[in-house]
This record gives C-alpha cells, structure tokens and sequence, in this order.
C-alpha cells in the first residue's frame, strides 16, 4: 500500500513538471526509438539479402581448383579440373540432383549498332535448374548442343535491355567477341546484388566456350545439387574422395581443390549481417546511456528544489527507504514513458524506412524487449545515486536548507 501512496507522489511531481518531465523523457525516446529502428533495419537487410543469394540456387556445392590457403584465397594450379571430372561426379555420386560444369570470362557483346560488356558464362544443360534461373522466353540448350558446340545462347534480362531495347532477341544473331551466337532464350530477373548483377550476363554450351571463344581445356568451377541438404555433408565427402583419385592425390598431400556447401556460405553472410545488425543496436544504445545521465542530472535537480520538503518528511516519521523509494520510483517513470513512446516511435520509423527505402524492415518482439528492459534499467541505474542522495540527506540540515 506504501508503494501505491509512494508511486501518486512521484506522479503528482511529474506532471506537476510537465515539460521538464518530458524533455528529460526524451533521451530515452530517442534511445529505444533509434535501438528498435537500428535493429529492424538491420535484420531486414539480412533477411533480404540472405533471400536474394538464396536466389543463386540452393543446396548447392561449389569445387573450384587451386589450394585455399585462407578463407577468401585460393592459390595454386587453376587448371586442374576438368569437363570429365565434372562429368564423373554427375554419373558416380548419388544424392544429386543436377551438375554444372563453368568456365566465364567478361567479353564483348554485339548486335547492330549496339555493344557492352558482360560475363559470359560456359556452362550445360542443368545450370539453369541448378542455379535457379527461369527462362521469361524460349528455351535453355540442350544436352547435343553442347556435345556439338553449338553457337547458341540464352540473354539476361540486363543484356537484354541494354542490346536490345524492346525487340524481341529469339532468332536474332549477336556477335561474342566477334564469333556470331544465335539467341534461343531469355532469363526471368533475379534482381541485382550489391556487388553482382546474375542478370548482366549470357549463358552459351560449355564446350563452345571452351573450343570456340575462351581457348581453354579445364573449367573454372563445378556447381552440384544435392537433393536434400542434409546430405550436402555426404556428397562433399564423396566428391572430394573421388577427385583426389582422379587427380592422383597421395594420403597427407593437399587437395588441388577446394569444395565448399552454400549453407557455409550463407552461414557466414548470415553471421556477417547479425553482427553487422548487433553493431547498428549498441550504436543506437549509446543515445539510451545519454538518456540516463539526463535523468540523473535532472532527478539531482529534483532533489535539491525538494530539500526542506525532505527534511519536512524525515522529521515527521519518514523513513531512509521511502525517501529512497519515492525518488528510484520517479526516476523509473520517467523511463517508462520514455520507453513506450520510444517503442511507439521506433516502430513508426522503420515502417516509414520500409516504404520510403522499398525494403522490408523487420520489428521483432525481442529487441522491443530488449530496447524497454534496457531503458528500465538505466531508469534505476542512473536514478539510484539522486534518490540515495536523497535519503541520506540530514533532517536538521535539510529543514535549514533555502
């Protein structure tokens, strides 16, 4: 009951104060409005991006050649896979779904009067599944195509606007570093990551790339589907036992490879944006510490324009922890006003970042926990030394007090 008389006091004295009260709020307004904003950003930055490399295709193993000596490096021989090691895979490891062999290079496109550059990507009859493309028009080359080396090509949807400008592009011919191609198909969008755009690029027969354009016998990277991911584990074990027999690798010796699943690869973007996302959160934590000093300055204020009325309550009965109450109870208020206006407000700016910026933001309930609780706790933290201040005070010097 103590602490109900205690909690109207320190009520009465804010809204007494109703400017003060609010401009001393608004540092933890700010505070829980920027965590909550930040955080939501943020994650919804991850989830978008980690939704669009989804888009490259999924349960996916990567062998490129050379040795990785560090995370991001490979070095060593670039030449040691070959066509039929990718075909081996395709016929001896079970649990696939679909092998594509690659081999890429940036050339020069040109269709009349119209040229630009872009990557062109040797590749078979599967990438197109394996990769997650669909075809917005015609069809992909098949299987005797790439046996024969065909001169046949599917467009991006980039190249597609920036060569053909509304014309329809089946039928038509296009020169590839000077070597006509015929153009059979087109690529539904993917839409453009930060560093790469999947839909600036055309797809041609792996063996025409290889005789007729590039001038090279190994490939450049093998991409396998596996059927479920969980076996993408097995198959990589299966795959590396099988190219260290046919590339004559002895026990204790490196691989002349590397292999690597997409859930490692998404696990590492993922685990780069969540600390990315944690570092936007304690920036914006910072603007709730400065709250807290402001409620502390304040609540110093507060006692020391209340001081005979402290010493009026301690001389009459008033004990050490009521005073010592009735000051953390304020103090605590003022955080909770500041927080459920800050969560309103944070909120407020990432749907408003979400339709302004055309990205999803996502307001998750516990950084709205995390965001309020952390406001609380700086209300008592920084509460604590006016309100200890306040209890401690002497009645007889307080009563004296002008």
């Amino acid at each position: 009951m103590l602490i109900w008389v205690l909690f109207k006091m320190a009520l009465r004295s804010l809204v007494t104060h109703k400017l003060r009260t609010f401009l001393t709020a608004l540092g933890i307004i700010i505070g829980v409005a920027s965590v909550i904003s930040m955080i939501s950003i943020g994650e919804g930055a991850r989830l978008q991006t980690l939704n669009t490399i989804s888009k490259f295709g999924t349960n996916i193993i990567s062998i490129k050649p050379g040795q990785q000596k560090s995370r991001h490096v490979t070095t060593g021989k670039v030449d040691t896979l070959t066509l039929d090691d990718a075909n081996f895979i395709e016929n001896n490891t079970p649990l696939i779904t679909g092998v594509a062999a690659q081999v890429y290079r940036s050339s020069q496109l040109k269709f009349e009067n119209k040229n630009t550059n872009t990557t062109v990507r040797g590749t078979g009859p599967s990438y197109a599944r394996v990769a997650n493309f669909t075809l917005d028009r015609g069809r992909y080359f098949n299987d005797e195509e790439v046996r024969s080396a065909q001169r046949v090509c599917v467009v991006g949807s980039t190249v597609l606007k920036n060569i053909f400008e509304g014309i329809n592009p089946l039928g038509k011919t296009i020169k590839v570093d000077g070597k006509n191609f015929l153009v059979i198909g087109v690529t539904a969008s993917k839409g453009a990551l930060s560093w790469f755009d999947p839909d600036d690029q055309i797809f041609i027969p792996v063996t025409t790339a290889q005789k007729r354009v590039f001038g090279m016998k190994h490939i450049q990277s093998i991409d396998v589907q596996a059927a479920k991911i969980e076996d993408l584990e097995i198959i990589k074990e299966d795959i590396s036992r099988f190219l260290r027999q046919r590339h004559n690798i002895l026990e204790g010796q490196e691989d002349d490879f590397y292999v690597q699943n997409s859930s490692e690869f998404l696990n590492s973007w993922g685990n780069a944006a969540k600390t990315f996302t944690y570092l936007l959160g304690g920036i914006a934590g910072i603007s709730l510490m400065v709250g807290g000093i402001g409620i502390m300055n304040i609540m110093l204020v507060s006692v020391t324009e209340r001081t005979r009325e402290i010493g009026i309550r301690k001389a009459i009965g008033a004990k050490k922890k009521e005073i010592l109450q009735q000051f953390l109870i304020e103090s605590v208020l003022i955080s909770f006003l500041g927080g459920g206006i800050g969560i309103l407000l944070g909120i407020a700016i990432s749907r408003i970042v979400s339709n302004i910026g055309g990205w999803e933001t996502i307001v998750s309930t516990q950084s709205i926990i995390l965001a309020f609780g952390f406001s609380v706790m700086i209300g008592v933290f920084f509460g604590f030394y006016p309100a200890n201040k306040a209890a401690n005070l002497n009645p007889i010097d307080a009563l004296r007090y002008e």
